[in-house]
């Protein structure tokens, strides 16, 4: 069974161990502050260092803040920057990092199967029962999030950019800087006030709080969330670099229900949605004079 190399990377630190198949760390975690100014190359670089300070892994797992998709950069909010969170936008940074293929460069790298996901999706991955309709939600520099149903992981939504109060963002609402500025009693009532604004959207069966700042939230303040909340330790960070990899693999069956008739080859979808597109045309007829 392989051995899994899973790099936790956050706006202020990047934490990585080599964990066995159960999802146990086999080493000692590699903590380094996370360094700026951080264009692609450095990032890449540094996340080899603690691989090379790390036993030889079959495998990588890599969670990082932004909206990742495929492996590949959509958005990330603090690496952008010149400074690190809450510091300018750097705009040569902000070109060099959009539509950057993480996958592909650190498996590059490393010589090894990668994979790179947003990293409230892997810390959920170590959290999660894989039953019902499961949240994770990240406090640290910011706020993250993963959504998943029945063991699956969701499409990402990047709430943290989303408006929340007199235009601010999530992350500057509930992020660490708030908190520091604020003291812990407003920031954990803010936190408490977001999460709650967000059930009658999310309607989750459980919710889980992780991240670096999940363990300061006050009680009384996880008790208004209702009894379907669990704090999580910061180490499902790395400890869901395992699971990640089957969260992932939605099988093939549950794309389409036994109920709608029998499975379609892709390139039967594809004709199908052709046709479903051009008003039950196919593509050949439009080409008629």
């Amino acid at each position: 069974m392989p051995l899994t190399l899973s790099i936790d990377c956050g706006g202020t630190g990047l934490k990585g161990s080599v964990l066995d198949p159960e999802g146990s760390m086999v080493a000692e975690p590699v903590r380094v502050a996370t360094p700026y100014p951080l264009p692609p190359s450095r990032f890449i670089a540094e996340l080899a260092a603690i691989a090379g300070q790390l036993p030889r892994a079959d495998r990588v797992t890599v969670g990082m803040p932004g909206m990742i998709r495929h492996g590949t950069v959509v958005t990330t909010p603090h690496y952008i920057t010149k400074r690190g969170p809450h510091s300018p936008v750097d705009p040569e940074l902000e070109r060099a990092w959009q539509g950057f293929d993480v996958d592909e460069a650190l498996e590059g790298e490393l010589s090894l199967p990668t994979l790179v996901m947003n990293d409230a999706e892997v810390a959920g991955a170590g959290a999660i029962s894989g039953f019902g309709f499961e949240v994770m939600f990240t406090l640290g520099t910011g706020l993250g999030c993963a959504i998943f149903d029945n063991g699956v992981l969701m499409p990402h939504l990047e709430l943290s950019r989303a408006p929340v109060r007199r235009g601010r963002i999530y992350d500057e609402y509930v992020g660490d800087k708030a908190r520091k500025r604020h003291g812990r009693t407003v920031w954990s009532r803010r936190v408490r006030e977001s999460l709650l604004g967000l059930q009658p959207m999310l309607q989750w069966d459980e919710l889980y709080l992780g991240g670096g700042n999940s363990g300061k939230v006050r009680e009384s303040d996880l008790k208004a969330l209702g009894p379907a909340v669990a704090v999580v330790p910061n180490e499902v960070g790395i400890i869901g670099g395992v699971r990640a990899w089957q969260i992932t693999q939605l099988p093939s069956a549950a794309l389409v229900p036994e109920e709608f008739g029998p499975q379609r080859s892709e390139d039967e979808l594809a004709s199908l949605l052709d046709q479903i597109l051009l008003g039950g045309q196919t593509p050949a007829e439009t080409d008629q004079p």
